[in-house]
């Protein structure tokens, strides 16, 4: 695999020269002091015991200018919505590919290829897409990267709709649409399968599909999250590991939630060039269900575990108001940007949003 492809990760390394030295300090500045000006408040522990030098959680912020957690966190796009001649509503997506340098970390940085939806920017994960059960689905796809790129869905549709094998990969420059139903109900995933797979979905190029089932569920505080892993010194083995593709914003930037109200999770994982990833949260339980396909829960947990591709629905209510940790049960994962923070109160707006 290495000679496969070495000659394409050695240009793409020489294109971000520096980046592994950020990382490694990167890393390294988990265990380190945090410079006084990025802490907000003194954390102090019990018996006053100073904890700046154990911050469990990557140091400094990053420009939110490039990807935006929080805005992901809570954002779906519905498309452009007409009716079809038999009645049925038809939902059109304009999707494109655009090449785009991501912050992951604080001061590292990542060549991104990201999916974008029209009049906004590239993103990693891409756009979530979301319809109703039934729907005609239109997608207009353009690729404005300078390869081959196209988009797979998982879910049922023809083999011309697969976006999978060689001959249906969209040439630089070129559009191509997809048009499918939307089916089965679930959360499902978009990715890119243009060859070497592995380089595409690692790059970014991948996105939530949701199918809402015709009677909607429960009212809840919903959220995406896309678990991740990113090496920026491509040598096949992730330094950083996020959730909406910044490492610890959460952490940093706590989700304020309402005490006892149901919060609903769409969590899926794409993390590349590890078996799995999982997802944990304290000092409380969750339902779990897998794919989102099934009304009754299969899980009453605090923990599930994912392999690439996976996604559920979790939901969980927090019993008791205060700040509750969630992460990879991978301590790895953990330590290197899978962690953050549901700051949960009885009015769910909370108080400062950095711990």
């Amino acid at each position: 695999m290495n000679n496969l492809f070495g000659a394409k990760r050695a240009s793409r390394a020489a294109m971000i020269l520096g980046t592994a030295t950020l990382a490694l300090a990167c890393v390294v500045a988990l265990s380190a002091p945090a410079p006084a000006a990025q802490n907000k408040k003194t954390m102090i522990g019990l018996n006053g015991l100073d904890l700046t030098p154990y911050r469990a959680m990557l140091v400094g912020d990053v420009d939110d200018s490039r990807l935006q957690p929080d805005t992901y966190l809570k954002e779906a796009y519905g498309g452009v919505v007409t009716t079809l001649p038999d009645g049925r509503t038809l939902r059109t997506f304009e999707v494109s590919v655009v090449n785009k340098e991501i912050e992951i970390a604080p001061g590292v940085f990542f060549p991104a290829w990201t999916y974008k939806m029209k009049g906004a920017s590239g993103q990693v994960p891409g756009p979530t897409l979301r319809a109703t059960d039934g729907d005609r689905i239109r997608i207009i796809f353009t690729n404005d990267g300078d390869r081959p790129h196209g988009m797979h869905f998982h879910g049922f549709h023809s083999a011309a709709m697969d976006g999978a094998v060689p001959k249906q990969q969209v040439p630089p420059g070129h559009s191509f649409e997809y048009e499918f139903n939307a089916d089965p109900v679930g959360v499902h995933l978009y990715h890119c399968h243009a060859f070497p797979l592995s380089q595409h979905i690692h790059n970014g190029l991948y996105g939530f599909w949701i199918v809402d089932p015709k009677e909607p569920r429960e009212e809840a505080n919903e959220m995406f999250m896309m678990m991740a892993g990113f090496d920026p010194n491509f040598d096949e083995e992730n330094e950083i590991y996020t959730v909406n593709s910044v490492g610890g914003h959460y952490a940093r930037h706590p989700i304020h939630v309402k005490k006892g109200e149901l919060v609903r999770i769409y969590l899926g994982n794409m993390t590349e060039f590890d078996l799995l990833n999982s997802f944990h949260v304290h000092a409380t339980f969750f339902d779990y269900y897998p794919t989102g396909t099934q009304k009754k829960p299969r899980d009453f947990t605090d923990t599930v575990i994912q392999g690439q591709g996976e996604r559920g629905i979790v939901e969980v209510r927090f019993p008791f108001t205060g700040d509750f940790m969630f992460h990879a049960h991978k301590t790895e994962f953990a330590e290197r940007g899978w962690m953050g923070f549901f700051r949960v109160s009885e009015d769910g707006k909370g108080g400062p949003d950095n711990v």
